[in-house]
Order: C-alpha cells, then sequence, then structure tokens
C-alpha cells in the first residue's frame, strides 16, 4: 500500500505538469462508495461558484486543507489575508509556489495565531478530516476568534452522515486506509453542535452545499 500522502502528492505533481495526462483520481469510502478526486480542479483558480462564495469572508483566514491555493489566491485578490495549512508538502508547495501563505502541518498541531482567526475554511470534503467532524470543529473553534465563523461544505441530502475509513485510488496505484467522514448538510445542525458551534446559515450554490457556522 502507498502512504496517502505520497499518492496524492504524486497525483498533483502529474496534474500540474503540461507535459503529462494525469489519470483519475479518486477516493473509495469503506462501504464502497466512490467520490471523485477533481486534482485539475483544485489547480485551477476559483471558480465563479467560489469567487461568489468567499466574498463574504473576512480575514484573516484560516484555510484547513488548502490543497494547491486556489482558495488562497481567491481571497488574496480580495484584498484579505489568509493563511493554508496542509498535511501534502507538494500541496503546500505548488501554493507558495504561486505566491500563496501556506505551511505544512496538521490542523491539530500547534500553529500560528490560535485565537486571532476571524474566519475558516473547510471546502472541498475537508469537514472529513480525521473522521471525527466533533473534534475537528472542536479544534477549529480554539483557532477562532469569540466572533470568528466557519465556511464549511458538506453533502447534499441523499448522504448519509457516518465516520468511515478511506483510501485514495488512481492508475498509479492504492492507498492505505485513513480516517474521513461525509456530512450531509441534513444533518447540519447535531454536528455543529456537537463541535461547539451553531449554523445560522445554509444554502446550495452552484450545485454544491455550504453552511456558516458561529461558536456557541
Amino acid at each position: 500500500m502507498i502512504p496517502p500522502l505520497r499518492l496524492y502528492g504524486e497525483g498533483l505533481m502529474l496534474a500540474s505538469d503540461p507535459a503529462h495526462t494525469a489519470g483519475a483520481m479518486r477516493l473509495r469510502l469503506r462501504d464502497g462508495i466512490i467520490v471523485p478526486l477533481p486534482l485539475g480542479r483544485y489547480l485551477q483558480r476559483a471558480d465563479a461558484t467560489e469567487r461568489q462564495l468567499l466574498l463574504d469572508v473576512r480575514g484573516p483566514v484560516l484555510d484547513v486543507g488548502c490543497g494547491p491555493g486556489r482558495h488562497l489566491h481567491a481571497l488574496a485578490s480580495l484584498g484579505e489575508f489568509a493563511l493554508g495549512v496542509d498535511l501534502s508538502p507538494v500541496a503546500v508547495e505548488l501554493a507558495t509556489g504561486r505566491g500563496a501563505n501556506a505551511i505544512v502541518g496538521s490542523i491539530f498541531d500547534e500553529l500560528p495565531g490560535t485565537g486571532r482567526w476571524r474566519s475558516a475554511l473547510l471546502l472541498d470534503g475537508n469537514i472529513g478530516i480525521g473522521g471525527r467532524p466533533d473534534r475537528l470543529l472542536r479544534r477549529i473553534g480554539t483557532l477562532l476568534r469569540g466572533d470568528g465563523e466557519l465556511l464549511v461544505e458538506l453533502d447534499d441530502p441523499r448522504t448519509k452522515t457516518a465516520s468511515t475509513l478511506a483510501r485514495i485510488e488512481s492508475d498509479r496505484g492504492v492507498s492505505s486506509w485513513f480516517p474521513w467522514a461525509r456530512v450531509s448538510v441534513c444533518d447540519l445542525e447535531t454536528v455543529a453542535r456537537s463541535g461547539g458551534f451553531r449554523a445560522w446559515r445554509s444554502w446550495s450554490l452552484g450545485g454544491r452545499w455550504f453552511a456558516g457556522l458561529r461558536l456557541r
């Protein structure tokens, strides 16, 4: 089995090189559900949906699982300071190589700006990080200031909320299993409350589901 970060990093490098054609990459959940990993979209600029989404986000912003940094660049273009954190050294190198602020690390590590972030982002399914959304939200709550807000992307109403295991699959190999979770917008209130937040808004935009959370 290939370590997940290695396989993900190799995929990003291939997808970022015009001379190579990167094959499809996907996330397979333990129950057999397949979730595409659109590396090409991650490497592009934020699309119209994401630019509209970020208009109301106020800095300083912590982007959790920032990937190659398209949300960081979009926020910078809006005049907002943002810092990304990601476990993948390749993703962080791609983000910083394009001028974004990003560091290699886990959201559960010691991070700069504790208690001073005005906003945090959990987009592209990153509510699944660590397999326990309640623990993840509680951790983010310690990093935000008292009036801080969290913008989170959720799965559609048909999705079953669950903590599970996942692995990355591509034409280059299969990774080992790691903890992951999916959260349906239908279970937003319960999950937010378990993590010390309250949901004040949820909406659909561009076929995707989002919510704004505030500390309780």
